[in-house]
Order: C-alpha cells, then structure tokens, then sequence
C-alpha cells in the first residue's frame, strides 16, 4: 500500500497519502472522529485504509474539516451519508458549503470532483476541539484558502498545518478565487504561527516533519517572492495544477492535452492574468520542463505524471 500511516497521539493516526488525495487523521477511539477525507475519486482506496486501521465508517461521530477544497472533503457526504456524523468546518467553510458555492471552494474553478454535504457545526478563531482526549486549538490562516484552519495540541507541541505550512513548498494561491490579497494573506498566517512552540508539524500533503521554523522561513521566502513578482504565482498555478489535473484524470491524451486546458477556466485566466495570453507558449514551456525531469511521462499517445497521489 502507498498510504503511511502513524500514530502520533494516542488512537490518534496520521495518514500520508500523496497529491491528489490530503493526508488525513483517524481517532480509531470513541467517539470515532476524522480530520479530511481525501480526495472522492479514491474513497474505496481511503475506505481500504480506515478498515486496515479497524475503522467502521458508519460508526464515525465528526469529520473536522480543515478547508473545503476537493482533496481534503472527498468522502465526507459518503460517510455523512452512512453514519449520520457531525461534520465541522470553518464558519467561512460552512456559509460555502450551505449556499452551494461550487466557486469559492474551488471545484468549479479548477474542474474538480467534490459533493455538498451537510455541515452541522462552524468553527472560529480561538476555539477548542476535542479529538478523543485530545485537546486542539483552532487558528484560522486564511491565504490558500479563505476557510482554512490549523489545529495546534499545545500539549504535545504538534501542529496539523493543512495547506498552511508544507515542509518544502507552498499550496496554490488562486487569486482569481481568493482576492489579490491572498499570498499577503498566508504571509500574516505564517508569521502568526511563527509564536507557537512547535515539536512536530503534520501537513496537509508530504511527510510530517520536525524542523517547523525552517519550513515557516522557506514558506515566507517564497511568499516575499510572490509579493515582489506576481508571475511567480501565476508559474505556480500553471504547473501545479496541470500535475493535479493529469493526476485526476489519470491520462489524457498528448495530442490534445492543450485543446482540453484551453476548456478550462483556470487555464486561460491564468495567463491572461500573468502572462498576458500566451497560452501556447506556456504550456509548451510547462510540458517540455515536466517531460525532462520526468514528473510528466509520455507513453505512446498519452501523458502521466509519476507524482503519487
């Protein structure tokens, strides 16, 4: 199996899964409780896990929900669905997810799979959730995503930093979605987090890591570079999603990758944004750059990326 798993708490599991699918928390304790879900088209894999982990999902009490996005609440209405759980979002989230905002929460946008799902519970900055035993405060970092928390178990030093803080790169800031003031955003995020004291992060995609302000000095590098060149976002957005987009649809054809992106929304609004209508000459430039380092594979007539997802 490709998933990690570890128990970073008592009863308390971290799952690594890869780039299409969030990493995700179990407390197999009762009640049963999950933080994120994954990603929808991979939910009998992510089911396979939680039964490995001695998981009955019609026995789940709450899914805390750490932004709406489609990687992190992909199984959520299916289990909602059989177990009848409470699932708790950001109050931000919850006025997305209650209106049927499919543009906010990005699946509209980026062409994504997702379900609405009935939120039974907002949360704000500052509030306390219990995970079993498990005592977590809840700091909103908006920037990534409007409705994004972080969970932060003072006790023990251990942070669940989502898109927040990963150990080695920053998450899509979609301007398009989230205002001009998103990457200023994630800067205030990451220097507000700078005060915890924290022993060990678990992120929203990658490894969990130890070496917290190392990664925080990394991430407001790359932010400090976004705020001074705003191409760097629109680079970002390119290439991150066109691997995102291979990894959700598994293979497309080469020949017609382009004609497919120039359907999309964010595709041809990014450049415009950034690059001032070159489509061709960017995705040229994106591809040729994959296909040498070997994140994109042709084979035959189609193209695959070798990112796990």
């Amino acid at each position: 199996m490709d998933e990690k798993v570890t128990e970073i708490l008592e009863d308390l599991f971290f799952i690594e899964r890869g780039y299409l699918n969030a990493n995700h928390f179990v407390y197999r304790g009762r009640p049963l409780a999950l933080i994120d879900t994954g990603y929808k088209a991979s939910f009998e894999e992510t089911h396979r896990i939680f039964i490995r982990l001695g998981i009955d999902i019609s026995s789940v009490r709450t899914i805390f929900t750490t932004h709406c996005h489609c990687d992190h609440i992909g199984g959520n209405r299916l289990i909602q669905k059989l177990s009848y759980c409470d699932i708790i979002l950001h109050e931000i989230g919850k006025i997305f997810i209650d209106t049927r905002d499919n543009w906010s929460t990005w699946w509209r946008y980026y062409n994504q799979q997702a379900d609405f799902f009935k939120p039974t519970g907002a949360l704000a900055d500052g509030d306390v959730i219990l995970v079993g035993p498990h005592r977590f405060e809840v700091f909103h970092t908006p920037g990534h995503a409007a409705d994004g928390i972080v969970l932060y178990n003072r006790e023990n030093g251990l942070l669940i930093s989502s898109d927040t803080l990963w150990a080695h790169d920053l998450a899509v800031h979609t301007v398009r979605v989230e205002g001009s003031t998103a990457a200023y955003a994630t800067k205030k995020s990451l220097e507000r987090l700078a005060r915890l004291d924290v022993k060990m992060v678990y992120p929203g995609h990658g490894p969990f890591f130890g070496d917290f302000y190392g990664a925080l000095e990394r991430s407001l590098e790359r932010v400090a570079g976004y705020l001074d060149d705003r191409r760097k976002i629109g680079q970002d957005v390119l290439k991150k999603i066109t691997v995102y987009t291979l990894l959700m649809k598994k293979s497309v054809s080469a020949d017609r990758f382009f004609d497919f992106l120039m359907q999309t929304i964010w595709f041809k609004e990014t450049v415009d944004l950034y690059f001032e209508g070159a489509y061709r000459q960017k995705y040229d430039e994106i591809i040729a750059d994959f296909l040498k380092k070997k994140i994109i594979i042709r084979r035959a007539d189609q193209f695959y990326t070798s990112v796990m997802p």
